[in-house]
């Protein structure tokens, strides 16, 4: 079986902290994978908010996230704090890539990406990347 890799930048934008709580845990009492892209989730608000941006709307358009990926590289347990790094990169027309980096005590948990694409909910229709975002990461 094929397993995806993740290439991440050398640089992330931003950073924050959140803890892994009881309802984060699954059968196997660790990390589970829903609930750790309800973590990624809450990172990229934070990350957007720490642009001035919301996800609905960002500079006019609201986001979308049209896909994902999470590698695996160690269990998360309940109370740990998690670092999750983000940043942007990888631009198209109407959106880029969101990467993660989710540390643990300085050992790396997980990797992720999440596309993104900007979104007009009024029209109904996929917007280009609005400049005032894209310019922030050039």
């Amino acid at each position: 079986m094929a397993r995806i890799k993740l290439e991440l930048p050398s640089r992330f934008a931003f950073e924050t902290a959140l803890t892994v709580r009881v309802t984060d845990l699954n059968y196997g009492n660790h990390l589970g994978n829903d609930a750790l892209l309800g973590l990624l989730h809450e990172a990229r608000t934070r990350f957007l908010a720490s642009l001035g941006l919301l996800e609905l709307p960002a500079e006019g358009v609201g986001i979308l996230m049209v896909d994902c990926a999470i590698v695996y590289k160690a269990q998360g347990h309940l109370a740990d704090e998690l670092i999750i790094s983000v940043g942007a990169g990888e631009f198209t027309r109407t959106g880029c890539d969101l990467f993660y980096r989710v540390d643990r005590d300085g050992v790396e948990l997980a990797r992720a990406k999440t596309g993104i694409v900007f979104f007009d909910h009024r029209a109904q229709a996929v917007r280009p990347v609005p400049e005032g975002f894209r310019s922030r990461f050039s």
